[in-house]
């Protein structure tokens, strides 16, 4: 080993203190509501299943909570993906983001996506979302946001192209 370099540590070596948290385990108050609204590619990196994971967080700490896909975001609900048949995961975490978001649905939340992006830019119509995906029209995104707005919601934004 050369001088400087640091040698690989076994499995299981803790490396981070875990333990030290500096803000508050916040949980939603009765009526509390969130929002998080995605813009993005499935799969062109972690952004997606990263806001993915928190959204399921957030309905995990008593939020009721919204998922809004538009754009590029309604193919991350896509009911038709798999490999070799519709549902198959071909490698372990082919699947990640329809498992989570049906995680997400299982567990109370809910999950629009717009009509415009899956028929007008992706060509696949409504009835080939995931079960429990409600489609929306494409005005509703404005509208969605400004329910959230109104209701002082917690909203996480996420845009990527």
């Amino acid at each position: 080993m050369s001088k400087g370099a640091i040698a690989a540590q076994p499995a299981g070596t803790e490396l981070f203190d875990t333990s030290e948290k500096l803000f508050p385990d916040v949980q939603a108050e009765e009526g509390e509501s969130a929002y998080t609204f995605m813009h993005t590619v499935p799969y062109e990196g972690s952004v997606g299943l990263v806001n993915l994971l928190t959204t399921t967080r957030v309905l995990r700490k008593g939020f009721k909570t919204h998922l809004v896909l538009y754009g590029p975001g309604v193919l991350m609900a896509s009911g038709s993906r798999g490999f070799p048949k519709v549902g198959d995961e071909a490698f372990p975490g082919h699947m990640a983001i329809n498992n989570q978001i049906r995680a997400f649905l299982d567990e109370g939340g809910t999950v629009y996506a717009c009509r415009f992006a899956c028929g007008a830019l992706y060509g696949f119509p409504e009835d080939l979302l995931m079960e429990g995906v409600t489609p929306f029209h494409p005005l509703d995104v404005l509208d969605a946001a400004l329910t959230a707005y109104r209701d002082r919601a917690f909203q996480l934004n996420t845009w990527t192209v």
